[in-house]
């Protein structure tokens, strides 16, 4: 069985997996938002559950949520991190820039949700991310981050997840300290000078 370098020959175990937990629009709303679809857990008590597993299962895990849209991708684009486990809410049913930022990024993922939107509304069954998540859990409430994050472990362990997170001190990835909008980008030169 042929296997690239890097990927199965103990490299990927030489450090930690290092997972990205993105939560998109309204999931701050956790607890409070129709609980009778999304259960009662808060995205804190969620998060701890999820630090919680991860420390069990020897993995560093990072959380990121927010609202906005551009926010999310410019998450993304850090690369700071080896897989992601993504449960992008509404951005789901209407985001083709989420879905080519998590392809442009080269890192797995696996889409989560805590309902199953293909049982709920006609427009929730349109979904941008599914045929590029390497998995899905969904309708499982807080028990489906769990279970990426063990599909991620599992495929650490097993060297199909290649270590691909850049050092945030360098080595040609983004600044670690640029923030969100332009403030990592350099500006084009004026012609006029």
């Amino acid at each position: 069985m042929s296997r690239r370098a890097g990927i199965g020959d103990g490299a990927a175990r030489e450090r930690a997996l290092r997972v990205l937990v993105v939560n998109g629009p309204n999931l701050d709303l956790l607890g409070t938002r129709e609980p009778a679809i999304y259960g009662s857990e808060t995205l804190a008590e969620i998060e701890a559950g999820i630090a919680r597993r991860a420390a069990e299962l020897g993995v560093e895990a990072g959380f990121f949520q927010s609202n906005h849209e551009g926010a999310i991708i410019d998450r993304l684009h850090r690369r700071d991190f080896d897989a992601a486990i993504v449960n992008a809410g509404g951005l789901t049913h209407t985001s083709v820039s989420l879905r080519d930022a998590l392809l442009g990024i080269e890192r797995p993922f696996v889409e989560v949700h805590l309902s199953d939107p293909a049982t709920r509304e006609p427009f929730r069954r349109v979904n941008f991310l599914e045929d590029v998540a390497i998995a899905r859990f969904v309708g499982m409430k807080a028990a489906g981050y769990h279970r990426a994050l063990e599909e991620l472990a599992r495929r650490w362990a097993a060297g199909t997840i290649a270590p691909r997170a850049l050092d945030p001190r360098g080595g040609g990835g983004p600044r670690p300290d640029a923030g969100a909008g332009n403030a990592g980008t350099e500006e084009a030169p004026d012609a006029r000078a």
